[in-house]
């Protein structure tokens, strides 16, 4: 399974956490992330993640194509609705490449939670 991590600046700190506790399943997924978000994980959880570009420059555009060349299986964003920073990722494009490829896109901590517990169940 290949999976992208993906989260807006206010979100960061619930993504670390969320793979602090899911560190058994997401270490037997391939996983990639943005620029900042992965390094961030990869610093503070130990996981080995596959950096993108940062958001602002393209790293959620990066993942974008990997889902539609059929090389990402699932997609976690932990968007902030409410303060999202005009240089944070726009989930927009994301969310129709997922939807068109017909790939999982959980959006906050309860769909995060049921997109590993689904790729469980596939393996």
């Amino acid at each position: 399974m290949r999976l992208a991590l993906i989260a807006h600046d206010e979100k960061k700190p619930a993504l670390i956490e969320f793979a602090r506790e899911h560190k058994e399943t997401l270490e037997t997924c391939e996983l990639i992330a943005t620029g900042t978000t992965g390094k961030r994980l990869i610093e503070e959880t130990g996981l080995d993640i596959e950096r993108k570009a940062s958001g602002p420059i393209g790293g959620d555009l990066m993942i974008g194509a990997e889902v539609a060349s059929d090389d990402c299986d699932g997609i976690i964003f932990l968007r902030d609705p409410l303060t999202a920073q005009p240089h944070e990722p726009d989930i927009s494009a994301l969310m129709r490449i997922c939807d068109v490829h017909d790939v999982p896109l959980a959006t906050n901590l309860a769909t995060a939670d049921a997109l590993l517990a689904g790729l469980e169940e596939l393996r």
